[in-house]
């Protein structure tokens, strides 16, 4: 059998900030943040020729800033500016001149090659599609047949007693017919120079090649780690990443909760085996709310077998054990 063991991941490893968005591009440490860390993301890569398609995405996976936040506090991960990455070590000093040159090159030919398997293929298809076009339509349309099968057979040829090389004197062209032949070819030579031959053929236009990676591949460092004192996330975060925070730190995975209306959706364990047991709103400790949308929460929350799970951070400092403050408020429709 194939070796499934994990491939060891580097920590910390970059989390890639693009417009505001927070994206992972490796698959491996995709999978070992959903093993190790809980954090599942959301796939938000799309087929360049296919933008309809939305049921299967890939790769990058999108995080939510509370995800991001988690990872860089732990220590694990680092943020980088994937704009200002590109531009010091791709177009900066990742590549000298000649290298740029010998690169551009090598995805010129790499286009010619793929232009001619392209031309290749194109006729391929094309004769095949005649071939079995003749044999379906061998006899279907007689108004494709030539008139001279139609017409009687003369002679030796009618008798069946003719050699398999004769020809009757109609088989073979005149002198009239090769003459108006030989008249109707251009001239190749003009002005005393050469003509180009028209049966040369010229190579096709090589195709655009798009590298999916960048070249050389970005290898960004991480920043300096002191030890002594915790991670600093530089990612701004909603009111309601304490209530994030704390259901992450008790083995919970949580995911965008827009289709049912809340912030998140808690799961006890991977969203490929558990179905999720809360619908979560965090609020600040002293933020006012409308008792309505408890009700209509709680109900929504019954309605669909799951609870909703109010919750926020006290005020005042961590407790004696370091623990946060958090409180959760768990409300469920008694009347259904």
């Amino acid at each position: 059998m194939a070796n499934t063991a994990p491939e060891t991941i580097e920590e910390p490893f970059p989390i890639f900030k693009v417009a505001h968005h927070y994206l992972i591009y490796d698959v491996n440490i995709v999978s070992h943040i959903r093993r190790e860390y809980n954090i599942c993301g959301v796939l938000s890569g799309t087929l360049p020729q296919s933008p309809q398609q939305n049921v299967f995405q890939g790769l990058p996976l999108q995080l939510m800033p509370e995800e991001a936040r988690v990872l860089i506090e732990k220590g694990v991960a680092y943020l980088e500016d994937d704009h200002a990455a590109h531009k010091r070590t791709f177009l900066g000093n990742g590549m000298s001149a000649e290298e740029k040159r010998a690169y551009q090159a090598a995805l010129r030919r790499q286009g010619a090659a793929a232009a001619k398997e392209a031309g290749r293929k194109k006729a391929a298809d094309k004769m095949a599609a005649l071939s079995r076009k003749s044999d379906t339509n061998k006899t279907e349309n007689w108004n494709d047949i030539p008139e001279d099968m139609l017409k009687p057979a003369s002679g030796r040829r009618k008798n069946g007693k003719g050699k398999k090389g004769d020809q009757t004197p109609s088989d073979r062209p005149s002198d009239t017919e090769e003459a108006l032949f030989d008249s109707s070819t251009p001239d190749t030579t003009t002005n005393g120079h050469d003509s180009v031959p028209a049966d040369i053929t010229t190579d096709p236009d090589p195709l655009l090649v798009t590298p999916t990676v960048s070249v050389p591949p970005l290898h960004s460092t991480p920043p300096p780690r002191n030890t002594s004192t915790p991670q600093r996330s530089p990612v701004p975060t909603p009111a309601s990443y304490p209530l994030f925070a704390h259901l992450h730190s008790k083995g919970y995975y949580l995911s965008p909760g827009l289709r049912f209306g809340c912030q998140y959706v808690a799961y006890p364990g991977d969203p490929l085996r558990f179905h999720s047991h809360f619908l979560c709103n965090g609020m600040e400790w002293d933020e006012e709310f409308d008792l309505l949308d408890v009700v209509s929460a709680g109900r929504l929350g019954t309605g669909v077998k799951k609870g909703f799970l109010l919750g926020g951070e006290m005020d005042g400092a961590k407790g004696e054990d370091g623990e946060d403050n958090v409180r959760t408020f768990c409300v469920e429709w008694a009347g259904m």
